[in-house]
């Protein structure tokens, strides 16, 4: 049995960079699994791949679930569909859930007019949940609850949050400028897993800094703050001296591959 089976929720970074081209930094998706459940929040360019190095195959997905739209994170969707239809010598045996925002129904319509029937499923084998991205939305699953919140990006960002049947819980911020919303679905949580996009000197409208998410993660008393999603420049700062301004709990710079266990007692 594995940890996320039996206590807790296992985070795997799968790409901790942005849509800049790197080879240190793939683009947005984080792995997450709690009671045997796979969850994938985003699906930047690369993460079908970078599923296989964390020993997981795109039928072992049961979630998708995306912040927001942009191609560095929803990019690889597209080809993740196509992929569960003509992988030789395999099959989806499971249901896959996409879940995001207002506007995904219109999302995934516009993908099937450029891409017809190559990414369409059995209607057995794919469900579609619009999240309300006005207020705080709440839906229950065998094996945990995910609760959004709207966040400070695109029209249809939000933040999810993943309490365990266990009691572990784990929040993804998605791309965001500092948000009270942020704060409120982060209330202590065991992990925040929270875009840090440019160094303090370099902060831009509708990203973090090191230094607002760490106060996001103070505000919220956090059990630890993982920073993710770095464009180029983080590379020459000192981003955990930045962080360190406003938070001092426990703190990760996220890598790719980077393996979190929360394990509850």
């Amino acid at each position: 049995m594995s940890l996320s089976e039996t206590s807790g929720i296992s985070v795997t970074v799968l790409g901790s960079g942005t849509c800049v081209p790197s080879l240190k930094r793939g683009s947005c998706s984080v792995l997450m699994e709690t009671a045997g459940t796979k969850l994938l929040f985003d699906c930047g360019p690369g993460t079908m791949r970078q599923l296989l190095h964390a020993n997981t195959t795109i039928f072992d997905i049961s979630f998708i679930f995306l912040s927001h739209f942009h191609p560095d994170h929803s990019g690889e969707l597209a080809p993740f569909l196509f992929s569960n239809k003509y992988s030789p010598g395999n099959q989806r045996k499971i249901p896959l859930t996409i879940v995001a925002g207002k506007g995904l129904p219109d999302f995934f319509d516009r993908l099937k007019n450029v891409y017809g029937h190559w990414m369409e499923l059995s209607p057995d084998l794919i469900n579609i949940i619009e999240l309300d991205n006005k207020a705080r939305d709440i839906r229950k699953f065998e094996n945990f609850t995910v609760e959004s919140l709207p966040v400070e990006h695109n029209e249809e960002s939000i933040a999810y949050r993943i309490n365990s049947s266990y009691g572990a819980s784990a929040v993804y911020s998605g791309d965001t400028d500092f948000s009270d919303n942020l704060v409120t679905l982060s209330r202590d949580a065991d992990l925040l897993i929270c875009e840090s996009a440019f160094p303090d000197d370099f902060k831009v409208k509708r990203h973090l800094s090191p230094s607002f998410a760490g106060r996001t993660a103070a505000e919220a008393n956090v059990g630890k703050l993982v920073l993710t999603h770095f464009y180029p420049q983080c590379e020459q700062a000192d981003i955990e001296k930045e962080c360190r301004k406003t938070y001092s709990g426990p703190l990760v710079l996220a890598e790719d591959l980077m393996k979190i266990n929360i394990v509850k007692p």
